[in-house]
């Protein structure tokens, strides 16, 4: 390829950099996408298990991470969910909403992909793949070496997201833009990731692998609701990978498995109407056989019913209700499926997502510094802020 200039360079065809392409491109500007991989919106057709966990209903700023929480109230205003529902319905993508606000595409997340690709042929913008840059520099323009020769552009976004997913070519590359042009970083660390636990813990896990139980799980002040997985590895499900994100060294994770009921409560009763009945018995009545057995086992053991007091009831309560773990670390950036920390959201325009001290520089969705939760949290994070600075690139 010869030496071409663009009004607009986007670096990174994800969620974030398809949005702001098509809207950079409305506005009339010459807009190049490029990528290092094959092919574009490679995470979102893996999001949500193929089906695309888009947007939420219940959407808050409270639902991010940040050093700067306020910065992602703007964005998410101007480009709400429920602007992205609508958008969704204009491109005639079915949806049905799930648990906790969650809304899933009813085809695969593949067709998504290939609007968002054909709106950004519709406007004209120039997809380039397989595009590997070797240099970023900034004179009067900004200047791209790569492997398809020198490109030049007045401006350029850097949409290439995060650490995680590492299969899909997932890189620290906008980091290293932004320490080169001397922009600030939030040191990164894996989220919404599985958690590893000492050899103990570990040991126990293993014999209960397979094992998901609906439980309430808090660390610090963040608490969630959802299903807890036992794996070979330590604890996953959607409960764990949410406090995963708030998870901080010595951080202790409350297991409540039993959030539905007065647990106390109910072992009285049990022990006034059925005295002689062993305690694992009556728990496995409430959960599954074989974590009512490993509990005994290495936890509480195992009596009839008229051999416990009150004080000792409630020990076994507390047990289960407020079981306390201290996770040893995470499974690291191959499984997590965000990452937090980023490009300082100081560093950035909140209305245009500018840099504040290279001009031209923009950065969007997961490489900056905020995360969202679980739960279609993070997508509506790429399209907001592809949308904003589609509005000024």
């Amino acid at each position: 390829m010869k030496q071409k200039s663009y009004d607009v360079i986007i670096i990174g065809a994800g969620a974030s950099g398809l949005f702001c392409a098509f809207k950079a491109a409305e506005r009339g500007r010459e807009v190049l996408l490029l990528d290092h991989q094959s092919s574009p919106g490679q995470k979102i057709t893996v999001s949500g298990g193929g089906r695309c966990n888009f947007t939420n209903m219940e959407l808050d700023v409270s639902n991010y991470i940040s050093q700067n929480p306020a910065f992602c109230f703007s964005a998410l205003k101007r480009f709400s969910q429920f602007d992205c529902i609508r958008f969704f319905e204009s491109l005639d993508l079915p949806y049905e909403e799930r648990k906790l606000g969650q809304l899933f595409c009813t085809v695969s997340a593949e067709e998504i992909v290939k609007k968002l690709v054909d709106l950004c042929e519709q406007h004209k913008v120039e997809i380039l793949l397989d595009c590997r840059i070797a240099q970023l520099q900034k004179h009067d323009m900004f200047s791209l070496q790569t492997n398809n020769g020198e490109l030049k552009a007045e401006s350029v976004v850097i949409a290439t997201g995060g650490l995680s997913y590492k299969n899909l070519g997932a890189s620290d590359f906008g980091m290293m833009v932004a320490k080169r042009f001397g922009i600030n970083t939030i040191a990164t660390q894996p989220a919404l990731v599985p958690l590893t636990f000492n050899e103990m813990h570990a040991n126990i896990f293993k014999m209960l692998s397979g094992i998901s139980m609906s439980a309430l799980l808090t660390v610090g002040k963040e608490s969630f609701r959802d299903d807890l997985l036992f794996t070979h590895k330590g604890l996953s499900g959607p409960a764990i990978l949410q406090v995963s994100s708030y998870v901080k060294k010595n951080s202790s994770i409350i297991i409540n498995v039993l959030p539905d009921i007065d647990l106390f409560v109910y072992l009285k009763k049990n022990k006034a109407d059925s005295p002689k009945a062993q305690l694992k018995t009556i728990l496995a009545q409430l959960l599954p056989k074989r974590f009512v057995q490993l509990m005994c086992d290495n936890y509480i053991q195992s009596r009839c019913m008229q051999e416990y007091s009150d004080n000792m009831l409630q020990q076994i309560t507390e047990q289960l209700q407020c079981w306390e773990l201290k996770p040893t670390g995470n499974r690291g950036y191959g499984v997590a499926e965000a990452t937090c920390g980023g490009v300082d959201t100081h560093e950035l325009s909140s209305k245009t997502f500018e840099s504040k001290k290279v001009a031209g520089l923009y950065f969007i969705g997961e490489v900056i510094d905020v995360t969202g939760q679980l739960g279609g949290y993070n997508l509506q994070w790429a399209w907001s802020s592809g949308y904003c600075c589609g509005q000024f690139v």
